[in-house]
């Protein structure tokens, strides 16, 4: 869209040489200029929001056969040429800032994970600092039960649909009873037997909830990054996000926290209701700046 956009721009550009050097009739190139114009704010704003409208002037001048221009239809003509030429160099100068913004948020987004990975890989080595204590667990976790959010699953044959599904739900059982060793172990064993399987998010993010209440947040917080980056379109990579926020939270590394609510709203605009209201209580958690964070 954004070449398809420049092109229309560079196009409309075309229509504005010096009025003296060209054959065509003044009223005729500024009515073109005019349309192309409006092409360019349908392809900006195709919402219809538009903040640019066609400049107000006066009546257009019938042209004769062969036209002569007074001084007033003249300035009227150079008048309108002026307006458009002003909104043209605008919406470039907005596409231009546009593309620019949504480069940084890139790379934004980027060095975020480079860094979360970093820091994780450095808190999970021999030595670190003790884990703080965790706090306390609600009971408002997903049953076994819960319909899969949003997405449809790749078919799969039914025996291992059932047997991956078993199997989530034998880690979930565990995790409710507060057997958190179990339900990782059990979680981790039915995810590496099922990589392909629709359930195999569900399972990353349960096991990853499992070492956050088992006071092992820098575990986790390796655990549900790598269940988003592996499998952004699962099931749960988008509570694995939240979930990586409350473990950075955890960690004292709020600033990062932030961030990863930020990339939340942003990937996830659609997230599912257990995720979208727990974030603004996240948000204050994490003492996250809400012009800051989106």
């Amino acid at each position: 869209m954004r070449i398809h956009l420049l092109g229309l721009i560079l196009l409309a550009g075309t229509a504005m040489p010096a009025l003296a050097q060209r054959s065509e009739p003044v009223d005729r190139r500024v009515d073109r200029l005019e349309s192309e114009m409006r092409a360019v704010q349908r392809v900006v704003f195709p919402n219809g929001r538009s903040q640019f409208v066609a400049p107000e002037v006066g009546q257009r001048v019938q042209a004769p056969p062969n036209p002569v221009l007074t001084g007033d239809a003249l300035a009227n003509l150079v008048s309108r040429v002026d307006a458009l030429e002003s909104q043209l160099r605008t919406l470039t100068g907005q596409v231009e800032d546009q593309g620019n913004r949504t480069r940084q948020l890139e790379d934004q987004m980027a060095r975020l994970r480079l860094d979360i990975q970093a820091r994780i890989d450095r808190l999970e080595q021999p030595g670190a600092a003790n884990e703080p204590a965790p706090p306390s667990r609600t009971s408002n976790a997903a049953p076994p039960s819960e319909p899969p959010a949003d997405e449809t699953p790749a078919p799969a044959p039914p025996r291992q649909a059932d047997a991956a599904e078993e199997a989530y739900n034998g880690g979930y059982r565990l995790w409710d009873n507060g057997q958190f060793g179990e339900a990782q172990q059990a979680l981790e064993a039915a995810a590496t037997r099922y990589p392909d399987s629709r359930w195999t998010s569900w399972m990353r993010n349960l096991q990853g909830r499992a070492y956050l209440d088992d006071n092992k947040p820098a575990t986790a917080a390796r655990i549900f990054l790598a269940n988003y980056q592996d499998n952004p379109r699962g099931e749960r990579a988008a509570d694995s996000l939240y979930f990586l926020g409350q473990a950075l939270t955890r960690l004292n590394r709020r600033s990062e926290a932030c961030r990863v609510y930020g990339e939340l709203e942003q990937v996830y605009p659609n997230m599912r209701d257990f995720v979208r209201q727990r974030l603004p209580q996240a948000r204050t958690d994490a003492r996250c700046e809400t012009a800051a964070s989106r």
